[in-house]
């Protein structure tokens, strides 16, 4: 799993906190996957970031992609 956060995102701190969040939902919710895969995960801009944000996004995001590789 990579994680790329532009300078659209703020300031380097600003840019470390999406990093972790985005990190964390990862390693909590990679179980929902049903085979190994390589992932990128790129964050749109927001004014407010949070964790509860990007745990449904990669919820619904796997959600897809096990539905596509059922097929």
């Amino acid at each position: 799993m990579g994680v790329a956060v532009s300078k659209k995102h703020g300031k380097a701190h600003v840019r470390n906190r999406v990093k972790r969040l985005a990190r964390a939902a990862f390693d909590a919710n990679c179980t929902l996957l049903e085979k190994n895969y390589s992932i990128i995960i790129l964050p749109r801009v927001a004014e407010e970031y949070t964790y509860k944000g990007f745990e449904n996004s990669l919820k619904l995001c796997f959600g897809k992609i096990n539905e596509c590789a059922a097929n």
